[in-house]
């Protein structure tokens, strides 16, 4: 299933120069992981203090493209410098579901906007990503199928956030989306629990 993750090997290609960097000044995997978790929050606080101001909301693009390259960060400065862990590992995980319900949830506080249907995309996505952890658990690989992955879902979101920000999108088209995001995300969870049940046999 086509997923924005699978061009994630060339988007490690460009910043794999300035991972070299950050591995050189001692930067270490972890610490990117938990201050790009940490930033999320503190993003996610702002807008949920400050919900009537949407042209906050720009700033969700722009940090999940932020976000996104510093997740493939941790990922190269752990495999390609010896820096894998076990919590690493936690960390990966547990960090980017946080990340992800803190930049989301923000959304439920616009005029006109579903809350209930943002609770729903926030634990569709949650499923979805404990489904691609327990691959390996069932004997699997760690399973990243679309087609609304993590870096699908930060699209989704950055262009959710460009149209509250410049007021092209109002609660009822957010609604909608929503819905398609709600959709995509439980056929994701169905379909990496798929693909990962036809890996075992």
């Amino acid at each position: 299933m086509a997923s924005i993750y699978q061009l994630k090997p060339r988007f490690q290609a460009l910043l794999r120069p300035a991972v070299q960097r950050l591995h050189d000044r001692g930067v270490t995997a972890n610490q990117v992981t938990v201050a790009a978790a940490l930033l999320s929050v503190l993003l996610g606080l702002l807008l949920a203090v400050l919900p009537h101001l949407t042209w906050l909301f720009i700033l969700v693009p722009v940090w999940m493209l932020l976000r996104m390259a510093l997740n493939a960060v941790d990922g190269m400065l752990a495999r390609e410098f010896g820096q894998q862990s076990t919590l690493g590992a936690y960390l990966n995980e547990l960090c980017d579901v946080i990340a992800d319900a803190a930049l989301y949830l923000p959304f439920a506080l616009l005029a006109g906007v579903s809350p209930t249907l943002i609770v729903l995309v926030v634990l569709s996505a949650t499923f979805s990503e404990y489904a691609g952890v327990m691959g390996p658990l069932a004997g699997a690989s760690r399973r990243y199928d679309g087609p609304m992955g993590k870096s699908d879902r930060a699209f989704a979101f950055g262009v959710l956030g460009t149209g509250v920000a410049f007021g092209v999108l109002n609660g009822a088209w957010i609604n909608g989306l929503l819905l398609v995001i709600l959709a995509l995300s439980l056929y994701t969870l169905y379909n990496r629990v798929r693909q990962g049940l036809a890996e075992t046999r």
